[in-house]
């Protein structure tokens, strides 16, 4: 559980975007023997055990061939995300607002703006620059205090304890970067220019993110609570790369394990690399038409027998809000994974996925949990029911338990990774 924990601590800390938490995902399958699959490449042969990866800016899928062709065992999928609410950079920052200025923030997803006041703000993401006659995108980050959105002094708003924080996306939530007396010229892209070794005007453009600089920290009386941003949902990412590279070391399995972490969403997945793309369908059929053996049937006999596990994180139950749970499903830190289920169909569970998930936690020998969502409050959603609905296959949606979902410092417990890795690897050694 020690060795899984700091591993996750290391993804959470080198993870600051999307991009880099794909990138970090990656470099891990390299050194586990897998190889990067040309997208634009002619068709080349899968055998059995073969191990390939697809990176794709903030996405990734790997996949490692099983022992008989998908057509005849299908797939067993792990998906998830890679990207957490943040406040992302405009393309035209600046503002100069009374000798300071100021950079323009856009919220990314379901931001609680709230908790992201009065914090060491870093800067990272992807920029692209001028290439010779073309261009290249390159991740930066720029891992020291930059910038910070100060709250008002208690003083000039007596009534905020009361009342609560809130903030104007528009006027009050641009970050302090610099005094303006001390600025000139266009200072981001002299920034970003010095941390790629490149001149401030061949800095095209960028898909930048602030992100919060404390490292991952393991908290509590006995070390039973872990504290980081982007839990959600990089530790279901982490989980199932986890199980993926644990089943390597196991005998080729019939099925063909798959491992997708999908970009954008917690902003609908609407995007060429999100779930609701063709993307995965098409990685999907070029297994099918390229892995050894009768495939035949092809890529729909094959998602006829594919199991979909949908991991993003679940709501623990608060202690100072438990009224906010239904009482028969409220999960709590290190009581192991949790099925996430909606009759509405906002998971991808029903009863022959939640069995399905149950079994794999008995046959690792980790506990189980149940979530369902108060029948009186709205219910968020993850990739699963788009994942499921686009395929057509049997799927489940599961994750840890966690508290402060979507603050800009969330937490869960330190038990919990390595019961969902166990879970997870069961899926894929069948």
């Amino acid at each position: 559980m020690t060795a899984i924990l700091d591993r996750f601590r290391r993804l959470l800390d080198a993870s600051p975007t999307s991009f880099h938490a794909a990138r970090h995902a990656a470099e891990q399958l390299e050194a586990a023997g897998y190889t990067e699959l040309d997208e634009t490449g002619p068709p080349e042969a899968l055998p059995p055990g073969a191990r390939r990866y697809v990176l794709r800016a903030g996405s990734l899928v790997a996949f490692r061939v099983g022992g008989r062709h998908p057509a005849q065992a299908g797939f067993r999928v792990v998906a998830g995300h890679t990207d957490s609410p943040n406040l992302r950079v405009k393309p035209r920052p600046h503002r100069h607002d009374h000798g300071y200025l100021r950079l323009g923030l856009e919220p990314y997803g379901g931001v609680q703006l709230a908790t992201w006041v009065d914090r060491d703000l870093g800067m990272a993401g992807r920029v692209v620059v001028r290439d010779g006659s073309g261009q290249r995108a390159t991740l930066v980050d720029l891992r020291r205090p930059l910038c910070r959105v100060p709250t008002l002094a208690i003083h000039l708003n007596r009534t905020v304890n009361e009342d609560g924080l809130k903030l104007n996306a528009q006027t009050q939530l641009p970050a302090l970067f610099a005094l303006a007396e001390d600025t000139s010229g266009d200072p981001l892209r002299g920034l970003l220019g010095e941390a790629i070794g490149c001149a401030p005007t061949d800095v095209l453009t960028w898909d930048l993110a602030l992100y919060e600089l404390t490292p991952a920290a393991v908290s509590g009386l006995r070390g039973e609570f872990l504290h980081s941003g982007r839990l959600d949902n990089l530790g279901s990412c982490h989980a199932g790369l986890e199980a993926l590279l644990a089943a390597g070391d196991a005998d080729v399995p019939a099925a063909t394990a798959v491992l997708a972490l999908f970009d954008h969403e917690e902003i609908g997945s609407l995007t060429e690399r999100g779930a609701q793309s063709g993307w995965f369908e098409q990685l999907l059929g070029r297994i099918v038409r390229d892995a050894a053996g009768d495939g035949a049937g092809g890529l729909s006999r094959a998602l006829t027998q594919t199991w979909l596990v949908s991991a993003d994180m679940a709501h623990a139950v608060h202690p100072a809000h438990s009224d906010r749970h239904d009482g028969e499903h409220m999960p709590k830190l290190n009581a192991g994974p949790v099925i996430k289920q909606h009759t509405n169909w906002r998971y991808a569970t029903e009863a022959d996925g939640a069995a399905f998930f149950l079994r794999l936690c008995e046959q690792a020998e980790v506990p189980c949990q149940w979530f369902v969502n108060r029948s009186d409050l709205a219910c968020g959603t993850t990739v699963g029911p788009i994942v499921s609905a686009r395929l057509g296959v049997r799927g489940v949606d599961v994750g840890n338990p966690m508290l402060s979902m979507h603050s800009v410092r969330e937490m869960c417990g330190t038990a919990d990774q390595a019961r969902m890795v166990a879970a997870m690897t069961r899926l894929y050694v069948g």
